[in-house]
């Protein structure tokens, strides 16, 4: 809720809490209707400055989660968290597995720190510096025909490049001339 809400919806209370003060026995409908105009624009305000959906649950860590009817804040999250902490209680902790082999994968047994992977880096020159334009390539002829492809486009940038990314980086084959240009074209006048 920002302020200017904050603000109209006090003032619509506010004006409701006078014309409480001031209802009686004898109070004439001309005087009720302009009350229920004004819980009507009071409920308006209150709609407009709520912003998320109201409570599912009484959790105030998961407010809109989903529902378990047998919870005694309603909320299946912290319910489910609950049953498994008692199950542990009574079950005991969950017994130890023995370390397994590691499985190799496609990209290779995974160490303490993992190896670089070799990918081409398409590269377009903006006028000032070298900048990566597309995504990384694993493929260097992919890398190649998508420069093509991009020199054949639209707007076409001075130079392009392609970087090849292992260990270190090294400058594989250069499109065109990195001509360095002036951000500020009026500066020598």
């Amino acid at each position: 809720m920002n302020h200017a809400q904050l603000t109209a919806l006090g003032r619509a209370l506010r004006v409701l809490g006078e014309h409480g003060e001031a209802l009686a026995a004898d109070t004439p409908d001309a005087k009720l209707h302009e009350v229920r105009a004004d819980l009507k624009r009071a409920l308006d305000r209150l709609e407009e400055s709520v912003e998320t959906a109201a409570p599912s649950t009484r959790c105030a860590e998961h407010p809109t989660g989903p529902v378990d009817k047998s919870a005694p804040d309603l909320c299946l999250l912290c319910e489910t968290r609950r049953r498994t902490a008692r199950r542990a209680e009574f079950n005991g902790p969950a017994p130890h597995q023995p370390p397994t082999e590691p499985v190799p994968s496609r990209y290779g047994m995974h160490g303490d720190r993992p190896q670089p992977q070799q990918r081409w880096l398409p590269e377009l020159w903006n006028g000032q510096a070298w900048q990566l334009c597309g995504t990384p390539r694993r493929d260097r002829r992919e890398a190649e025909l998508y420069i093509a492809a991009q020199r054949r486009g639209p707007r076409p940038a001075t130079a392009y490049r392609v970087v090849h990314e292992f260990t270190d980086y090294e400058v594989l084959r250069v499109w065109g001339t990195p001509v360095r240009h002036d951000i500020e074209p009026m500066r020598d006048l």
